[in-house]
């Protein structure tokens, strides 16, 4: 009888162990399948990334601006882009004049080269080579920078002090960024069209007069606004991401340097779907000349 007793009282082999045994079941299993978290990774990694925008954007207004951070920002990222963008600006637009004079010359309209390769120029290559050497020189340098004081947790210990680090670090930055882009966009158009001019009148025999006379019939002033519009933009969007990837390495310095990488690629492939957009709007908003 005692050993009855025992069995009755033992919660595993009593009466109630079969109901306590589906109770248990019912508790753990879950409720609903929860997706993947690699499936959510992208979607909180741009989260993120929007909300660190938005930061930026509002601490710009605020006070105490760091001038003297924004103007080392500044020259620096101009000292490491003007080079390389006067350089790149010059094959760019040979190419274009040479494609769009063979072209034109096809179709018996070899008198609007000109006009037409510097729009091909001013608002679209312009701007496109101003943001792939930001972001790929001082992108590159500002992600570096900040991911490096991430492992050091020096900004951590700014936030210890009561110190944003996106006020006294990011927005310098970001604000360094789109004043470079939007004054070598100026350099670039002006360098490619040159460089576009030389390469029609000497190789293609172009006349001078009728190269810079189709610059009325095609060209106008929204083209140009549209080209600035666009590196300023390109440039906020080139710092942002740099800033964010500097923000959230991974692994230490490894981490840093896969952040780099990953801020340009990210960089080069927002800066084309972000042009696609802006170029599409354009065309729908301001009507071509003459039509």
């Amino acid at each position: 009888m005692s050993v009855d007793r025992a069995a009755s009282e033992d919660p595993r082999t009593g009466p109630e162990a079969p109901a306590r045994a589906a109770s248990e079941d019912t508790r753990t299993e879950p409720s609903s399948p929860r997706p993947p978290a690699k499936l959510l990774a992208p979607l909180r990694e741009t989260g993120r990334l929007f909300a660190l925008a938005v930061t930026v954007a509002r601490d710009m207004f605020r006070r105490p601006f760091q001038l003297r951070e924004f103007v080392e920002q500044f020259w620096f990222v101009a000292s490491v882009t003007i080079l390389p963008a006067a350089l790149v600006s010059i094959p760019f637009g040979a190419v274009i004049a040479l494609q769009v004079g063979s072209l034109t010359q096809q179709l018996g309209a070899q008198s609007f080269t000109g006009g037409a390769s510097v729009l091909a120029v001013v608002q679209q290559a312009s701007p496109l080579i101003v943001a792939l050497l930001i972001s790929g020189a001082g992108g590159s340098a500002i992600c570096a920078d900040l991911g490096s004081r991430k492992i050091r947790e020096e900004l951590d210990a700014m936030e210890v002090m009561g110190v944003s680090p996106i006020q006294r670090l990011v927005v310098p930055r970001v604000l360094a960024t789109m004043l470079v882009a939007v004054l070598l966009n100026g350099m670039v158009s002006v360098v490619g069209t040159l460089g576009g001019y030389f390469f029609n009148v000497i190789m293609q025999d172009g006349t001078p007069g009728a190269y810079l006379a189709s610059f009325s019939a095609l060209a106008q002033l929204p083209d140009l606004w549209i080209s600035e519009i666009k590196a300023l933009i390109f440039g906020f969007l080139a710092g942002i991401v740099a800033a964010h990837r500097g923000l959230n390495p991974r692994g230490g310095p490894k981490g840093v340097g896969d952040a780099v990488n990953q801020s340009v690629v990210i960089t080069f492939l927002l800066l084309f779907f972000v042009n696609m957009v802006l170029t599409a709007i354009y065309l729908q908003i301001v009507p071509a000349k003459g039509a």
